[in-house]
């Protein structure tokens, strides 16, 4: 017996960073939006925990414990008393290590397929629990649609959306760690008072009216600096993206993958033509949003 889920990438339509904490971390109001780039994971009985994946960057992705969605198997039998027998596959569609939350979505995915095929009947308040504790993305892949995290992020509120948006993502060609984006954050803020992080009231009101205007008006990222200090080259995609019509061009999450807010479909394509034309980034990828999270297909 298989079970697969099917969950999002997701794009950051705010990160509001605030200073280093005494664990390292850092508060954040995440502002996250889920969006139709989507990975598959099928778990299947097995004699022994294994992880394979296929699909773009496959040879990227761990394969041993230390992948998102083994870790998700594995904590999930323990606190049911399980073996975590398994055979995980991922069908990989979401960008590696792009700021998409690839990972994040792997473990919410492979947590859910866990849950259905050992029938473990865990409550959502106990997976959301288990995500928050593999990581600070990894509830939000699991809930979808729009939310508003605090704390690393981990800490949803579920936001209303009141139309589809349309975003053009332009593939860098190559990686950047997060952990080294946070740190460049700190030495770029050193000497600074940084404000506690809140979210935008007018961003909030342009997803719930589904006004793209407005919303193009007030996305945010306090991460792109430090991902274009580490990254100098992403400047030439987003202004590529800019110069074709996109309303509002950032870096999504921790990068390096950019994210660009078209008026529409139509134009979304447009934007998507420009910046393969531009020769500024390695691949490009068009989706909506906001859609589901995590889902037993």
């Amino acid at each position: 017996m298989s079970v697969t889920v099917r969950v999002p990438a997701k794009v950051n339509v705010q990160l509001a960073v605030g200073a280093a904490r005494p664990d390292g971390y850092h508060d954040l109001a995440n502002v996250f939006l889920a969006v139709g780039l989507h990975d598959e994971v099928t778990v299947t009985a097995a004699e022994e925990l294994r992880v394979t994946c296929a699909g773009p960057d496959a040879g990227q992705v761990p394969l041993d414990r230390t992948n998102l969605a083994a870790r998700a198997a594995l904590v999930l039998a323990e606190r049911y008393g399980r073996d975590a027998d398994v055979h995980i596959h991922i069908a990989k569609d979401i960008p590696v290590a792009g700021g998409m939350a690839g990972g994040s979505a792997d473990g919410a995915g492979a947590l859910l397929a866990c849950d259905a095929l050992w029938g473990t009947g865990a409550s959502r308040g106990e997976l959301l629990d288990i995500c928050a504790e593999l990581g600070s993305d990894v509830p939000f892949s699991l809930v979808g649609g729009a939310a508003l995290g605090i704390g690393r992020g981990e800490r949803l509120t579920e936001l209303e959306v009141g139309g589809s948006f349309h975003w053009v993502f332009a593939m860098a060609a190559r990686g950047l760690s997060t952990p080294a984006v946070f740190r460049e954050f700190d030495r770029l803020a050193e000497g600074r008072d940084i404000p506690v992080p809140v979210a935008s009231r007018e961003l909030l009101d342009a997803l719930a009216k589904g006004d793209v205007d407005a919303l193009a008006a007030t996305v945010s990222n306090d991460l792109q600096p430090a991902a274009l200090s580490l990254f100098p080259e992403l400047a030439d995609t987003l202004a590529a993206g800019r110069a074709a019509g996109a309303l509002a061009s950032l870096v999504s999450g921790s990068g390096p993958t950019t994210a660009f807010l078209a008026p529409d479909a139509g134009a979304a394509e447009a934007i998507a033509g420009a910046l393969r034309a531009s020769g500024t980034c390695r691949t490009v990828r068009t989706a909506a949003g906001p859609v589901p999270g995590a889902t037993v297909v």
